[in-house]
């Protein structure tokens, strides 16, 4: 079983415990305000979703890790890797996304997850792109994306929940010459 640790985090393989502090963060409307058409989702569909995930793992070799506070043993929420099947129009790309609880936002733990997701991705995985998705106005989402050095490269509709969406991308080239000049990828 694949776990990533950064200087502050733990991303790991999901665990029953983690049903409900997931299905907290999937529940709080801010935090959902930029997924999809912006519902909220219950405990059951957090379940399912976790499931959904953990079979990715078994299927593709990567999935959305859980994303552990090393500190306190807390649920942020999750990073990782992901087929973006709701937007066809990209495939086929493998997605880097992430979400966390409210009381992780501001603290530059999503770039630091998501910066190791992106490192297992092209390092492990030997992926040759990786791509990251945000509806038109998550800003938020948007630095995170350039700090890891993604770029944008186009602009759409997503057909599930009728929003804009900007798509950006990283190549492993990319990614490697960034890695290369020293210091310039977030550190995870």
């Amino acid at each position: 079983m694949v776990t990533l640790e950064t200087p502050r985090l733990i991303l790991r393989r999901w665990r029953e415990e983690d049903v409900a502090p997931m299905a907290a963060v999937n529940a709080d409307p801010e935090v959902m305000r930029w997924i999809r058409d912006g519902s909220v989702r219950d405990e059951q569909q957090t379940r399912d979703g976790i499931q959904a995930w953990e079979s990715e793992w078994e299927s593709r070799g990567f999935g959305l890790f859980a994303v552990e506070i090393r500190a306190t043993g807390e649920l942020a929420g999750f990073t990782g890797l992901s087929v973006p099947g709701f937007l066809p129009e990209v495939l086929p790309a493998v997605e880097v996304g992430w979400r966390l609880g409210r009381a992780h936002w501001g603290q530059g733990l999503a770039t630091e997850a998501a910066a190791a997701a992106v490192r297992f991705g092209f390092e492990e995985r030997r992926l040759e792109r990786i791509v990251s998705i945000a509806q038109v106005g998550n800003d938020a989402s948007e630095r995170i994306m350039t700090k890891l050095g993604m770029r944008p490269v186009r602009e759409t509709v997503n057909p599930t929940g009728g929003r804009r969406v900007r798509v950006f991308a990283l190549s492993s080239d990319q990614y490697s010459a960034r890695s290369n000049r020293g210091g310039s990828f977030p550190a995870a």
